[in-house]
C-alpha cells in the first residue's frame, strides 16, 4: 500500500496474512448469526426475556460500531499486527467467558467484550490485506475473497450453531472460537509482518465517545421501550439523547482536524449508496434471521439442528451469491450490482411474508434463496465498490465506515424488529386469550409476556395442570400470536429493504455519473 511502511522483521507471506485475516472475519461474522441457533436454549437456561435476547446480539454489535474506526486509526499508528494480536486474544478470551456465563447479564457483558475485540480485528483487517497485496489486481482478488469469507461466516452460522447446540449445548457456539483463535494467533505471530501508516493520524477520542454513547442510548431505548413503555421518562430522555448525540457527532466530525469519519466522504452519493446497502442488508435480513430462528424452534417445534437445516436455503444461496455476483460484475455495469443485491433481499423478504397460524418452514424457502443470493453478492462486492467512489487516501476510512454502518444496521434492525415483534405478538395473544376465556388474569398475563418474548409453544410447559384440558386452544392462540409477531417483523424488514433498494440505486447512479463508472479490479482475470 502506498503510504504504508513495515518493520521488515518478518518475511512477507501475503497468502498467510490473508488467511489470518479471513479466519478473523469469519469468526466475527459467524458470531453475529450463530447465536440465532442458541437463543431459544439461552432463553430457557438463563431465564431471559426478549430484551435480554436482543442484547445478546446488540451487546456484540454495539462496541464494533462505536470502536471500529478508532481501532483502524490505532492500527495505523501502533502497528496493525500488534492490534490484531491484541484483538484476537481479547476476542478468544471473551468467547470462553461467554461459554462460562451463568446469567444473561454476564453473557451480555462477555458479548460486549467480544465485540470490543472484534472491533479491533475488523478495524485492521482490510488495511492488513491491502498492505500484503500492493498491486491493484491482486488486491482486488484478495478483497473479493475477504468479502466472500465474510458472507460465508454469516451464512453458515445458523446451521453450524444448530449442530453445536444440539450436540453440546449453547455454550459450544462460543467455545468453538477458542481453537480457531489460537490457530489465527500462531499464524499472525509467525508469518504476518508488522505494517503501519507512514503518516500518523491523531485519535478522535471525542468522536468515538459521542458516537458510542449515542448508539447505546438509542439501542437501549428501542430494546427496553416495550418493557418500560414508550412514554416512560427514561425512554424518552434516552431517545432524545441519542438523536442529539448523533447530531453532535456530525457537528464535531465536520470541525475536528482529523475526524474518525470524514463527512466529505460520506456525502459522496456513490459511497453513501454503498453504505446504505450495507446498513439495509444487516438491518433487515441479518436482523430478521434471529427472529426466524426463534420462530422455528419455539413455535414450529424444531430442535436447534433441525432449525439450522431449515436455514440451509439461505446458507447455500448466500455462499453461491458471492461468486455469482463477482462473475456478473464482468458483464454488467458495476453500479447496478449493489442496488441489485438490495433488491434481491427486498424481494426475498416479501416472499417470506404472509406468516399465519398454519405456516410451515417450507413457506420461507423461496424467499431465503432469493434474499441469500443478494446478501452473498453484497458481501463480495460492497467493500471494493465503495473504494471506487473515494480518493485513495481515504480508502481505509471508507472501508471502516462501511463496516461501521453494517454494525449500526444490525443494532437498529434487531432492536427495531423486536420493538414490532413483541407488541404485535402481545396484542394477538391478548385478543385470542380473551376470546377463549379459560385463563385467569395472572396466568394470562404470564402467557402473554412469554409469547411476546418469542417463547412460542414453550409457554405451554409452564401452565398449571388445571389448564391442561384447554391446551389445544391455548396452543392455537400461542401459534397465532407468534405468527403475528413474525409477520410484523418481516413486513417491516421488507418495506425497509424496498425503500433502501430504490434509494441505493439513485445514489449510486448519481455517483457513477459524477465519478465515472467504477471499475472492479477482480472483474478481469476471474480464473485466477
Amino acid at each position: 500500500v502506498a503510504g504504508d511502511e513495515g518493520d521488515g522483521g518478518t518475511a512477507l507471506h501475503p497468502r498467510l496474512t490473508l488467511l489470518a485475516v479471513c479466519l478473523a472475519v469469519f469468526m466475527l461474522l459467524l458470531d453475529m448469526t450463530i447465536v440465532s441457533a442458541a437463543l431459544a436454549n439461552i432463553q430457557a437456561t438463563l431465564d431471559a426475556d426478549l430484551s435480554g435476547l436482543q442484547w445478546v446480539v446488540d451487546a456484540y454489535a454495539l462496541p464494533m460500531a462505536g470502536l471500529l474506526l478508532t481501532a483502524a486509526t490505532l492500527g495505523d499508528r501502533l502497528g496493525r499486527r500488534r492490534l490484531y494480536l491484541g484483538g484476537m486474544a481479547a476476542f478468544t478470551l471473551a468467547s470462553a467467558g461467554c461459554a462460562l456465563a451463568r446469567s444473561i447479564e454476564m453473557l451480555n457483558l462477555c458479548r460486549a467484550l467480544q465485540g470490543s475485540g472484534g472491533a479491533i480485528l475488523l478495524g485492521v483487517s482490510l488495511p492488513m490485506v491491502a498492505a500484503a497485496f500492493p498491486e491493484q489486481r491482486g488486491r482486488g482478488i484478495a478483497i473479493a475473497i475477504y468479502g466472500a469469507v465474510m458472507g460465508a461466516g454469516a451464512a453458515v452460522g445458523p446451521l453450524l450453531g444448530g449442530a453445536l447446540v444440539g450436540a453440546f449445548g449453547w455454550e459450544s457456539i462460543f467455545l468453538i472460537n477458542v481453537p480457531i483463535g489460537a490457530v489465527a494467533l500462531v499464524i499472525a505471530v509467525r508469518f504476518v509482518p508488522e505494517t503501519r501508516a507512514a503518516q500518523d493520524r491523531p485519535l478522535d477520542l471525542v468522536g468515538t465517545a459521542v458516537l458510542s454513547a449515542a448508539l447505546f442510548a438509542g439501542v437501549y431505548a428501542l430494546i427496553e421501550g416495550n418493557h418500560r413503555g414508550w412514554t416512560d421518562g427514561v425512554i424518552l430522555a434516552l431517545g432524545a439523547f441519542s438523536v442529539l448525540g448523533l447530531l453532535a457527532f456530525g457537528w464535531w466530525e465536520s470541525r475536528v482536524s482529523a475526524p474518525m469519519l470524514d463527512l466529505g466522504v460520506v456525502r459522496r452519493p456513490g459511497f453513501a449508496g454503498v453504505s446504505l446497502a450495507a446498513f439495509a442488508a444487516a438491518g433487515t435480513l441479518i436482523a430478521a434471521t434471529n427472529y426466524l430462528a426463534l420462530y422455528f424452534m419455539n413455535t414450529l417445534g424444531y430442535s436447534p439442528f433441525q432449525s439450522g437445516l431449515r436455514a440451509l436455503p439461505l446458507t447455500v444461496a448466500c455462499v453461491l451469491g458471492a461468486p455469482l455476483a463477482m462473475t456478473a460484475a464482468r458483464y454488467f455495469p458495476a453500479w447496478t450490482s449493489i442496488p441489485g443485491g438490495v433488491a434481491l433481499i427486498a424481494v426475498g423478504l416479501w416472499l417470506m411474508t404472509g406468516v399465519g397460524e398454519s405456516t410451515q418452514w417450507t413457506h420461507f424457502i423461496a424467499g431465503s434463496v432469493v434474499a441469500g443470493l443478494g446478501l452473498g453478492g453484497l458481501f463480495a462486492l460492497t467493500s471494493d465498490i465503495a473504494l471506487q467512489f473515494v480518493p485513495v487516501a481515504d480508502a481505509g476510512m471508507a472501508t471502516g465506515a462501511v463496516s461501521t454502518v453494517r454494525q449500526v444496521g444490525i443494532l437498529a434492525g434487531v432492536a427495531g424488529l423486536g420493538a414490532l415483534f413483541g407488541p404485535r405478538a402481545s396484542a394477538s395473544a391478548t385478543h385470542e386469550l380473551a376470546q377463549l376465556g379459560v385463563l385467569g388474569p395472572g396466568a394470562a398475563r404470564r402467557l402473554i409476556d412469554s409469547v411476546s418474548a418469542g417463547a412460542g409453544l414453550r409457554v405451554l410447559d409452564f401452565l398449571p395442570a388445571d389448564y391442561r384440558p384447554a391446551l389445544p386452544a391455548i396452543a392455537r392462540a400461542a401459534r397465532q400470536a407468534s405468527a403475528a409477531g413474525m409477520q410484523a417483523a418481516l413486513v417491516a424488514a421488507a418495506v425497509a429493504a424496498t425503500a433502501a433498494a430504490v434509494a441505493t440505486a439513485i445514489l449510486i447512479a448519481v455517483g457513477a455519473r459524477r465519478h465515472g463508472e467504477p471499475e472492479i479490479p477482480f472483474a478481469e482475470g476471474m480464473s485466477v
